[in-house]
């Protein structure tokens, strides 16, 4: 595709305009965010989906009863109910559709019929360093496919996930044999292994998934050399325009994963290559630099299930995932108990240095008092 010098100008400066202002990965997420917030409608009162959050910071994690229910699926939660309630929780702007595989999670304290927390999981991305170095080898496509999924979004309400360590919670959830056999149902596949990245990677020297063996064990930081992603009508109207002047043709395959960075990529790349003015391509280029500054190598974490084969399953050398002696442990009910303990420590400790936090904290109501790194 070849722009004219005016049309590759009006996109550099598309570019431009959108990260010159922005110079930590914070300000960009929370930038993003209340622009977000800015667009969602206002519900009458009483009526918002904040009301269906968690909010009885008293009860103690022993007096608790964990349910998780399908979002998306007949007869469950529809994936507006469950958009609409992790829009106002998360720090990221969620996208709403995702190809490949998918499976949301809405996880309930059923006493109090409130929401504390959402997961949900795709295919994972095609290549990452952590994982490549753990199998010794760049998978077979197919193989890893059938067997691996990942978990792109693993986010507590707040201060649910602070008082009662709700992201671990979540995290080892995500472990489960419910989510394994789900999966295997669903996509007619045999997962035996699970990956995930913190939000942060060198923001923070730590992460919700640590600590969680032998669930979850950490692998390694991602290799990180990309732009932030533009977001919602600013990428929108851009990829438009850009797909007007492609002959009404998209710029990637309609079924491509990772669809809005790659489409936003290659926008990148036609844009310096028919870009003449030096000036403004030194400004482009410094732009993008700058974007790229913003993202940061993130924690990789993975699971194998409680199989002890899983590496030798991938790589196609054996068929059939093995049971390691800790199978069992993978369960729902005994990831529950598990977590009752943690919590039950975290719950007295917060409760005893009066540091608990007894306020909801959503985007649509409280923006200035949320920690952005959650």
């Amino acid at each position: 595709m070849i722009l004219s010098e005016l049309d590759a100008v009006y996109a550099a400066d598309k570019f431009i305009d959108y990260f010159s202002n922005t110079g930590r990965i914070d300000e960009y997420l929370r930038n993003v965010k209340l622009d977000r917030m800015a667009q969602l409608p206002v519900p009458l009162f009483g009526m918002g989906p904040e009301d269906d959050l968690f909010t009885d910071f008293d009860m103690h994690p022993n007096d608790m009863d964990i349910k998780i229910y399908q979002a998306g699926e007949k007869n469950g939660f529809s994936n507006e109910y469950f958009n609409e309630r992790l829009e106002i929780t998360t720090s990221h702007a969620i996208e709403k559709s995702v190809p490949g595989k998918a499976l949301k999670w809405i996880v309930k304290e059923t006493n109090t019929d409130k929401t504390i927390g959402f997961c949900r999981f795709g295919s994972p991305t095609i290549n990452s360093k952590p994982r490549n170095d753990w199998l010794g080898n760049v998978p077979e496509l197919t193989i890893f496919n059938r067997h691996a999924i990942m978990g792109f979004i693993i986010v507590p309400t707040q201060p649910f996930g602070y008082n009662y360590l709700g992201g671990k919670l979540l995290a080892m959830l995500c472990c489960s044999h419910l989510a394994r056999e789900t999966l295997n149902k669903k996509y007619n596949a045999d997962i035996c292994l699970f990956e995930t990245t913190s939000l942060y990677g060198t923001t923070k020297s730590s992460s919700q998934y640590d600590g969680l063996k032998p669930y979850m064990r950490y692998k390694g930081l991602t290799v990180s050399n990309f732009t932030p992603l533009i977001h919602d009508s600013i990428f929108q109207d851009l990829n438009k325009w850009f797909t007007a002047r492609n002959n009404n043709k998209c710029l990637v395959k309609e079924d491509a994963s990772s669809r809005k960075l790659k489409i936003q990529t290659k926008m990148i790349s036609i844009i310096k290559k028919c870009l003449n003015d030096t000036e403004k391509i030194k400004q482009f280029n410094d732009a993008i630099l700058s974007a790229k500054d913003l993202t940061q190598q993130k924690r990789f974490y993975m699971s194998t299930y409680g199989f002890k084969n899983s590496r030798e399953v991938i790589l196609g050398e054996q068929d059939t995932p093995i049971k390691a002696d800790n199978y069992d442990r993978f369960e729902v009910e005994e990831i529950i108990k598990h977590w009752k303990k943690m919590a039950t420590k975290r719950f007295a400790k917060l409760k005893n240095e009066g540091r608990l936090r007894t306020k909801l904290e959503t985007w649509n109501t409280n923006p200035d008092e949320i920690d952005i790194i959650r």
